[in-house]
């Protein structure tokens, strides 16, 4: 995290009106959980971490954090940033889950990416504990974890939206809350959509400059300051052209997004052609042995079709 970032967090945690430092519990430290759980150290807030991998609590330990079992007993605020939906429920509700830890004023916040259903499933079983919860995924990949810039889209009740938003702050640089439980990860499901459509659009779009004898990367800089430019543009077709697929966002889990969104869209009759597309795309990687590469690597699809490699100063051969 850059210093700017750093202060603007201390900020946020020492001068909002009525705002206190929290005693938060984090469970799953990956490639996104583990900068998220920094940033909240580095603003002040006392950490219980708990996960799998030992490095990973040992990286939040060395910079203040506490190791525990069960996040849920020492924290007034449990965050849980899970791969799926089946670990989420396990986590809250399964043995010796976040639900066996209720105490007055505990409140959950899931900012995994899982079903909408579930988030409700979940919140349903929690309520009845007497623990509040919101729905809470974040966009933005690693690099924005990293300097606590992420999108966060928020859905749940506003009163406890309002009291935990500064936390949420501490790790992100937008904030939205989006409507009742569940509407966080409809809006995400949203976001995934749009970010897998526009990888495979720009991977179709360079290739075929490739294929006509023109420079991709000339073209990526004729196109990317006008209405074709974005985001995801920026960020993704200069590691297709560097061929640079480490993963920000890694192919299994946005196949993962991409499930939960057709099976969202089947329930409430909203057709979704271009996502079950692209998500058979990546089922072709997943089978292909790239699971694992960032979601750029979606272009590979389209240099078996087109039998090129795309690069700078390529050609069609």
């Amino acid at each position: 995290m850059n210093e700017a970032l750093r202060d603007r967090s201390r900020m946020i945690n020492e001068t909002a009106e009525g705002e206190e430092l929290m005693k938060i519990g984090f469970i799953g430290l990956g490639i996104m959980g583990r900068p998220m759980a920094k940033n909240l150290v580095r603003a002040g807030h006392e950490l219980y971490v708990n996960d799998h991998h030992q490095d990973a609590v040992d990286d939040l330990v060395s910079l203040g954090a506490t190791a525990v079992e069960k996040a849920a007993e020492a924290a007034e605020l449990v965050i849980t940033m899970l791969p799926n939906s089946p670990q989420v429920k396990e986590v809250a509700l399964g043995p010796g889950g976040i639900i066996e830890g209720t105490h007055e004023g505990l409140v959950h916040v899931d900012m995994s990416s899982i079903a909408p259903l579930v988030s409700r499933e979940v919140h349903d079983a929690l309520a009845a504990a007497g623990i509040a919860m919101l729905d809470a995924p974040v966009s933005g990949g690693e690099p924005k974890a990293i300097d606590g810039t992420m999108s966060v889209m928020v859905g749940g009740d506003k009163d406890v939206f309002d009291r935990v938003a500064p936390v949420l702050d501490a790790m992100a640089g937008d904030v939205t809350h989006v409507g009742a439980i569940g509407a966080g990860n409809i809006a995400k499901l949203a976001n995934q959509t749009i970010v897998a459509v526009n990888i495979a659009a720009c991977a179709e779009a360079f290739t075929l400059a490739q294929k006509a004898g023109v420079d991709p990367e000339a073209v990526y800089r004729a196109i990317r300051g006008g209405l074709a430019g974005s985001t995801v543009m920026d960020a993704k077709v200069p590691m297709m052209l560097a061929r640079d697929f480490a993963p920000g966002f890694r192919i299994n889990l946005h196949i993962k997004d991409l499930a939960n969104a057709l099976d969202t869209g089947h329930g409430v009759d909203a057709p979704l052609p271009l996502t079950s597309l692209v998500r058979e795309m990546m089922s072709v990687l997943d089978g292909d042995g790239s699971a694992a590469e960032d979601h750029s690597s979606l272009v590979k699809v389209y240099e078996k079709l087109a039998n090129i490699e795309l690069r700078p100063g390529g050609s069609q051969d």
